[in-house]
């Protein structure tokens, strides 16, 4: 299912670029205009090498955006399963030239994050994740991690695009573990605050002592919800994801996404408030930073 999300986004990137109908599309594919329509949502239709190949060379492809493509459309091909593309390697998801969960990410209007141990992405700071991929890839170059820490920030600008939120919710010994030092930390910790004043965003912290503490059960998990298909206007039904040292898991069946839906809910009301949540992060702020912080107000959203 991700994979031909991730098609037909990337063949409607192209074709509006260059200014074609879906209609146009499907002559260039020979097929009908309702198979191609259901190509860029992303449903089931048939998916060959010549027909990706025809389309590349009408949407005027560069040649790293034929070869997404035709990934891809491989992709499609495979049969689901542990070898098909559900589950991708550390290694191979940092050096593979597309990325499930970026693609869900920028698809996705609403965002649910909880996280155990670290600072979701999305709110990391540039030297906070830096930390991160030298403890997790000691022997990478420094090149290539300064290339993931770019594309991290561009990912980031996520929060300035319209009908978007963001939700994160962490454990309260996310704000001690300490990550690449005191004042990589301080600084990650100033930075959270600043950013859960933006009206996209909001960060709230579940409490070592709360009385349910399902979340540590479960683990860390992602809940993408995604808006209509843009051509059938069909409900995209939300994406599970999880991470493991080893590999990552997409679920979207629709009983086991529900069960990751009931244990969000849990843990929504379970969290501090926002303006309960700023005041541990800005008391964990001053353990770990002799200066007191300069306006990084708790209460107030722009």
């Amino acid at each position: 299912m991700l994979p031909r999300r991730a098609l037909g986004r990337q063949l409607r990137k192209m074709r509006l670029r260059q200014g074609i109908t879906q209609s146009g599309a499907a002559r260039v594919a020979e097929i009908s205009p309702q198979s191609y329509g259901r190509l860029e949502d992303g449903r089931t239709t048939k998916v060959t090498d010549l027909a990706m190949n025809a389309l590349c060379n009408a949407f005027s492809s560069t040649d790293e955006e034929r070869l997404i493509v035709l990934d891809l459309a491989q992709a499609v091909r495979k049969p689901a399963g542990f070898e098909g593309g559900w589950w991708l390697s550390h290694r191979a998801t940092i050096t593979k030239n597309f990325s499930d969960f970026v693609t869900l990410e920028e698809s996705a209007t609403h965002i649910f994050s909880w996280e155990t141990c670290i600072v979701p992405g999305l709110l990391q700071t540039r030297e906070y994740r830096r930390a991160l991929l030298w403890a997790e890839f000691p022997e990478m170059p420094s090149h290539q991690v300064e290339s993931i820490l770019d594309a991290v920030v561009r990912r980031q600008e996520l929060l300035n695009k319209a009908d978007f939120h963001f939700e994160g919710l962490i454990a309260e010994s996310v704000l001690t573990t300490v990550i690449g030092g005191p004042a990589v930390l301080a600084g990650q910790l100033s930075h959270l605050l600043a950013v859960s004043r933006r009206s996209s965003v909001t960060m709230r912290v579940v409490g070592r002592s709360a009385n349910d503490q399902v979340g540590m059960v479960t683990g860390p998990f992602v809940l993408f919800d995604l808006p209509p298909m843009p051509t059938s206007r069909l409900r995209q039904a939300p994406v599970v994801y999880m991470e493991g040292h080893f590999g990552r898991i997409y679920l979207d069946d629709v009983s086991e996404v529900a069960e990751y839906a009931r244990v969000r809910e849990r843990l929504r009301r379970t969290a501090y408030s926002e303006k309960d949540s700023g005041e541990l992060v800005l008391a964990a702020l001053k353990e770990w930073d002799n200066e007191e912080p300069i306006n990084c107000p708790v209460d107030k959203k722009q």
